[in-house]
């Protein structure tokens, strides 16, 4: 079979970049190229993909309609990375895809699993996504990736591990720390999309990938146990959680345009939905009806959480968002 062509948006963000690291090593299967904003072309991030030899099609995502179909033309897979905010940008360009035959169309969900209506505002805006897709009767698949890795440890009193932690300290427990979760290494991200997007059974389909299923007790104490240090958590109730989450969604109702604000909200509907609800777990993807991708795939073994903390104390780890501008 001769390669599929594939357009990736986001390739600069993390997911993205993942995604795109898991495209380009399978050469038999895919021809991959990157779409850019007019306003991105010239960054540095974007410029070194093309010394790596990536082509680039740029293209404003949000302005004429009809230069997006032309930017599609030839397009096999269609793959959407799009940051958290940019979520609705999706709407034309599933309307573009349509009209330039897109085979299969990834939209931008990559998050936890959780149901739509009111649990997750983020997660509230990729079903408007899904929704629209399904209007349009366009092919697609919808990969949800759990919880990274990589923002799923609590930090150590010596602060060894600090170098490669979103936030510091972070030694919160949240609803009593039992409620398991999924979890995959951002970098595995990639190789389960390249398997996903090539396979007959996943179109029109939702996807879950994962390595582990851990509780937050159980990632306390596996960080315990390898680093040989105590932990003092700080245990944060149920309740302070559905608090947090009401002065969140507040604060974004009264400042709309405050970024910061928007990104409380998405922390605290995280905490919500994983740690009260315990939404983010293989039986509950299930139930929603996601092909479970570890089933899917036996072949691929994704990096343990365990042996990502055995790179983390191996001052090994790279710390998430280190460019991203929250402002």
């Amino acid at each position: 079979m001769s390669p599929q062509r594939v357009l990736l948006l986001g390739a600069t963000g993390e997911t993205g970049g993942s995604i795109l690291e898991g495209l380009l090593e399978d050469t038999d299967s895919f021809i991959v190229e990157v779409l850019v904003r007019p306003s991105s072309a010239d960054k540095p991030q974007v410029q070194k993909l093309v010394e790596r030899g990536v082509k680039i099609r740029v293209v404003d995502i949000e302005g004429s309609a009809e230069a997006v179909v032309e930017n599609l033309a030839g397009i096999d897979v269609l793959i959407s990375a799009i940051d958290a905010m940019g979520q609705l940008a999706q709407l034309g360009l599933a309307t573009a895809a349509k009209k330039a035959g897109i085979k299969r169309f990834v939209p931008c969900a990559f998050t936890t699993v959780a149901p739509p209506g009111g649990v997750m505002g983020l997660r509230d805006s990729k079903e408007e996504v899904y929704q629209h897709i399904r209007r349009l009767y366009l092919p697609y698949t919808i990969i949800d990736v759990g919880y990274w890795h990589q923002i799923s440890f609590p930090t150590l009193p010596s602060g060894r591990v600090d170098y490669a932690a979103f936030a510091t300290p972070s030694v919160d427990i949240h609803a009593g720390g039992t409620a398991p979760t999924m979890l995959t290494d951002l970098r595995d991200i990639g190789p389960f999309v390249a398997r996903i997007i090539k396979d007959p059974r996943t179109l029109n389909q939702s996807v879950v990938t994962y390595s582990d299923v851990l509780s937050e007790n159980d990632i306390f104490k596996l960080l315990e146990e390898m680093s040989g240090e105590t932990i003092q958590p700080k245990h944060v109730s149920a309740d302070e959680i559905i608090a947090a989450r009401v002065r969140a969604a507040a604060k974004v109702k009264a400042e709309p345009a405050n970024r910061m604000a928007h990104m409380m909200t998405f922390i605290t509907d995280y905490q919500y939905s994983k740690y009260v609800r315990g939404d983010n777990t293989p039986t509950y993807a299930a139930y929603l009806g996601y092909l479970d991708a570890r089933e899917l795939y036996p072949d691929f073994r994704p990096r343990s959480f365990k042996e990502y903390v055995g790179e983390l104390l191996e001052g090994k780890a790279v710390k998430p968002y280190q460019f991203k501008n929250w402002g």
